[in-house]
């Protein structure tokens, strides 16, 4: 993936790292801690975190030194939404992950006399809700209300826990999230471990529609958002073709077993024992316009999941 460099050097694929290596400092911590508190650190020490043996919060803090020198605010915090069942401890967590890092930052912006032109904050797809048909002629527009299930409603809360910032003139730029495509984790290396085993793991009816990004096309949306001091308020994040469960997973097979695989569809209701209430969203369909980015002026480097299949897969899996 290639490297973007921003006003000042800034390196948003860098700093997404530095998000992922806190996650990952955070999850290694709970396996060896109980009772005991956790610290990790991330921007070389600019951003610190304490949480309880129980993962709960018990406090975050930013570098006023850091506020003071910075020309722009990333806002990328947010436990991973699908990596445990939705209890009700986890929904919390996943809700006040996102919130507590939008007030931490608006509270040291109030505190602190800064520079600060532009906060760029991630958000989520999450907050459509599913397409009142399949195909959805008419694509899913950043004006659309907040759907009512958990993650629309969690996507409310982290957008309207940024928006003070506004209040104190600075610009403020939401990135609606879609499915993230990468070499690293994610969506795609859990698609791929059925495919491994000779297996097409087809979710449901497979018609759901699947709007996703690839990492690189995102981390250069993050650096359009600061270089470009017009771009304000929401956009949704997510390439101009989203594809169909079926389609992306027959299409991932292929390529990575050729003609050496078996479609296999797994059923809703056994979906919904497997991951109770999460279900929902890996069976909802959900078809999100990337018009007003486009109209904005961003070029996709991989507008179709063949293009991006092409740049994350190694060739000896493309025969």
């Amino acid at each position: 993936m290639a490297r973007g460099g921003g006003p000042g050097g800034f390196d948003v694929n860098a700093l997404m790292k530095q998000a992922q290596q806190m996650q990952t400092q955070m999850l290694e911590a709970q396996e060896k801690l109980k009772d005991e508190t956790v610290e990790a650190s991330a921007g070389g020490g600019m951003v610190k975190v304490t949480m309880g043996g129980d993962m709960t919060l018990r406090s975050i803090a930013i570098d006023p030194e850091a506020i003071g020198q910075a020309d722009y605010i990333v806002h990328l915090a947010g436990a991973g939404v699908a990596d445990k069942r939705w209890s009700k401890k986890r929904k919390k967590e996943i809700v006040e992950s996102r919130t507590a890092g939008s007030t931490l930052i608006v509270k040291a912006l109030r505190e602190t006399p800064n520079k600060v032109q532009a906060v760029i904050s991630a958000s989520a797809i999450g907050w459509y809700g599913a397409d009142p048909s399949i195909p959805n002629p008419v694509p899913f527009e950043e004006t659309a209300p907040a759907d009512e299930e958990f993650l629309g409603e969690a996507c409310r809360l982290w957008e309207n826990s940024i928006t003070p910032v506004t209040e104190m003139g600075k610009r403020l730029v939401i990135l609606r999230t879609g499915i993230v495509l990468s070499r690293e984790g994610g969506a795609l290396t859990e698609f791929k471990k059925p495919v491994k085993m000779g297996v097409a793991a087809i979710l449901g009816s497979g018609k759901q529609m699947i709007s996703w990004i690839h990492v690189e096309d995102l981390c250069r949306l993050f650096l359009q958002a600061i270089e470009h001091p017009d771009w304000s308020g929401i956009y949704n994040a997510i390439a101009p073709r989203p594809v169909d469960n079926r389609n992306l997973t027959l299409e991932l097979a292929g390529r990575l077993k050729g003609k050496y695989f078996v479609p296999v569809y797994i059923p809703s209701f056994l979906l919904k024992i497997m991951l109770g209430e999460m279900s929902i969203e890996v069976l909802k369909s959900a078809t999100v316009s990337a018009k007003k980015v486009r109209i904005a002026g961003f070029q996709f480097l991989y507008p179709s999941i063949q293009s991006a299949l092409d740049e994350l897969l190694p060739p000896k899996t493309r025969s």
